[in-house]
């Protein structure tokens, strides 16, 4: 018995019932070894390469692995013990971790730079959830942050207050950064707005501030707002030195993001502004209910990269006296008792920020995911 069998551009004519090709892929396609094969030993370059590196890994990670885990001074031993046992002492990070995370932060009140971490990283997380993305979560921004004054400050509700030269390590990495991005996205949306309008005094307004702000290094606006800016000020007034080293951060994450929205508003197609005008939107309305949604979701990757580039150049606020994160681990290391021990500090400041840098990254990708979703093929 035959059958005549026609499923789209597929004609398969006297086929025996019971007959039907296994459609297996080979036995050698499949499974690790042809992984290998396929991935890292397809051509001689590349199994030369996947054997250097190899060989490269093999030399290394034992002893990376010796020093950091086998051959580690465990907590408690003194700095002189660990000189001569030459592994890693992680007795620098127990002694002095209060110091790196908080700075000189008063001992007794470092409860408060504590909770201000929490505060911070629960609305970053709260912001991260898209079911949260309403108008009151801009409230709960400004309470949030409103308790962050209060807490590091103080002076209020019985709180001792701190001047903010006092403030240091994680908490202000993190108010730098996040207050940061949190002003200079929205005026970067409208920097990247005005570049495109057709109205020339806007459009040469933001072209001139982006590509300025663009041309100088975020160390000489630090430079200039920390040294030069108070020389311009009338005698007697003067801008606390951390405000003027958070302006100059905004004003510098503004310009390079309003370049990435730029680029998403250039990749938006004609036709949805046609769309947006047969609709009868006005210009505002087009921009907020269909152009600026598909323009930043087009912007996360450069977005992103900003984020992660601006949350690492917090480091550099040490040239105006304001110690970061990386500013307090340097500070630990000038202990002479603990001279040295540079490795264990790098390495325990590079987690940390890996693994805040590592988390954006994460996120965008699944963000970029969940927005792209409809346009999938």
């Amino acid at each position: 018995m035959t059958n005549n069998v026609h499923t789209g551009n597929v004609h398969t004519a006297n086929v025996p019932t019971g007959s039907i090709p296994d459609e297996r892929p080979p036995a050698n396609t499949v499974g690790p070894v042809a992984w290998l094969r396929n991935n890292l030993f397809n051509t001689w370059y590349n199994a030369l390469l996947t054997i250097l590196i190899a060989w490269l890994l093999f030399k290394a990670i034992p002893p990376l692995l010796d020093w950091l885990i086998f051959s580690a001074n465990s907590f408690g031993t003194p700095p002189q013990v660990c000189r001569q046992e030459g592994g890693a002492c992680w007795t620098f990070v127990s002694e002095k971790l209060r110091f790196v995370m908080f700075g000189t932060f008063p001992y007794d009140e470092q409860w408060r730079p504590l909770i201000t971490i929490v505060i911070i990283i629960a609305l970053v997380l709260a912001s991260c959830d898209r079911r949260f993305w309403k108008p009151w979560l801009a409230l709960v921004w400004i309470a949030g942050l409103t308790a962050v004054g209060v807490l590091m400050w103080g002076g209020v509700l019985g709180l001792t207050y701190v001047e903010n030269t006092l403030w240091g390590g994680l908490p202000l990495t993190l108010m730098l950064s996040v207050v940061g991005l949190s002003v200079a996205f929205p005026a970067s949306v409208l920097l990247a707005l005005g570049r495109r309008s057709q109205l020339p005094a806007i459009r040469v307004i933001s072209v001139t501030y982006i590509e300025l702000i663009r041309g100088v290094p975020l160390i000489s606006l630090l430079f200039m707002a920390s040294v030069m800016f108070p020389l311009f000020l009338p005698t007697g007034v003067n801008f606390d030195k951390l405000l003027r080293a958070q302006i100059a951060f905004i004003m510098f994450a503004a310009a390079y993001m309003a370049e990435a929205i730029r680029g998403g508003l250039q990749a938006i197609p004609k036709g949805q502004y046609e769309a947006a005008d047969a609709l009868g939107l006005n210009y505002w309305q087009a921009m907020g209910k269909i152009i600026l949604p598909q323009a930043l979701a087009i912007s996360i990757p450069p977005l992103v990269n900003t984020f992660i580039s601006f949350f690492k150049d917090t480091s550099l606020v040490i040239i105006i006296g304001l110690y970061d994160l990386l500013g307090t681990a340097k500070a630990a290391l000038s202990d002479p008792a603990w001279r040295g021990f540079y490795r264990e500090a790098y390495l325990f400041i590079g987690v940390i920020y890996w693994v805040f840098c590592y988390s954006m990254s994460k996120y965008s990708q699944k963000l970029e995911r969940d927005l792209h979703r409809g346009h999938r093929r």
